[in-house]
């Protein structure tokens, strides 16, 4: 038994040594693999390593041979290559719905997927502003709760909490005991976000998930109406500001061609001409017209200004004029 115990844990200390140290660039030599087993306490003969490095290709397992001096053995295929696993890094860290510590774990785990010598290419330095601090403002156990919901088509209740003098997060009493129905959710500006119906106004509002306390599913039935399988997410042709929507309509946005990325950054796909003329730039943008819009123009200074249409233009002079009464 002590044998057999032992030929089990050659094999699985050939198969691991193979996945974290090589590849297609590094292999290991036989006397490297003797070595190393070795080193774990396990003696084993050349023959036995054929018999395992054959038996692990008969599993599934690519390990090539490489006709190098030495002869060299090792793993050339893997399931992500690193590009893919630090593109899968960045997005983990740029995450602000998970906590610095959850997103430490997940690195680590996302490390044991790719070769030893090429972990520390994952070491990713990322500040995230506004990061969630502590586990139980985190939204992942949240989102798993509406998925759930989701796959059993049935309504979730939960308490909605908002922000008091005191700093802190308190349940009002108009946030006790939403009961709706899931419709979606949407990862927006690194805040997920729930859309659901609500049977008792008859709308479709939407809900921040860290800001959802108590949670559940419920075993009453989703509610199934037009608007519900009709309903339909942004498709990014239209710029709206955080969630703050208001009437879509088209505007056009001047600055001097020096500032246009100003523009272009800020509504990228929602952009739909840019016609340059002398000292300006005139830019074409499908948006929905809103308070936050308005005041992200007059953030700008002077940088951009709304040219057309003329109602929209009335709209802006307003809202300033608001704002200087207020």
């Amino acid at each position: 038994m002590a044998n057999s115990g032992k030929s089990k844990l050659k094999l699985l200390h050939l198969l691991m040594m193979l996945q974290e140290e090589t590849d297609a660039e590094h292999g290991l030599s036989m006397t490297a693999i003797l070595e190393r087993l070795a080193e774990a306490g396990i003696n084993a003969e050349r023959k036995s390593i054929y018999d395992d490095i054959s038996t692990l290709r008969e599993f599934g397992i690519e390990i090539r041979t490489y006709q190098r001096n030495p002869v060299e053995y090792a793993i050339e295929r893997r399931d992500f290559s690193l590009d893919e696993l630090m593109l899968m890094a960045d997005a983990i860290q740029s995450c602000r719905a998970i906590t610095d510590r959850q997103a430490k774990q997940l690195i680590g785990k996302i490390k044991a997927l790719s070769p030893e010598r090429e972990r520390e290419k994952l070491n990713r330095r990322i500040h995230v502003v506004g990061r969630v601090k502590s586990a139980n403002k985190s939204v992942l156990k949240a989102v798993d709760i509406l998925h759930e919901a989701l796959r059993l088509r049935r309504k979730v209740e939960f308490s909605y909490s908002r922000l008091g003098p005191d700093g802190k997060r308190h349940v009002t009493r108009e946030g006790r005991n939403h009961v709706v129905t899931p419709v979606g959710i949407t990862y927006d500006d690194g805040f997920y976000y729930l859309t659901a119906w609500d049977d008792g106004h008859e709308s479709m509002p939407e809900y921040r998930l860290d800001r959802m306390v108590s949670l559940k599913v419920l075993e009453e039935p989703a509610a199934k109406n037009e608007r519900i399988a009709n309903h339909a997410y942004d498709t990014g042709d239209t710029a709206v500001f955080g969630r703050f929507t208001g009437n879509e309509g088209t505007a056009v946005l001047v600055a001097a061609p020096e500032k246009l990325e100003i523009i272009t950054d800020r509504f990228g796909p929602a952009i739909k001409t840019i016609v340059a003329d002398g000292d300006e730039a005139r830019v074409s943008v499908r948006l929905c017209v809103s308070e936050q819009f308005f005041g992200w123009v007059a953030g700008t200074g002077k940088a951009v200004r709304i040219a057309e249409p003329p109602s929209l233009v009335r709209k802006y002079e307003d809202f300033l004029r608001d704002l200087l009464d207020g």
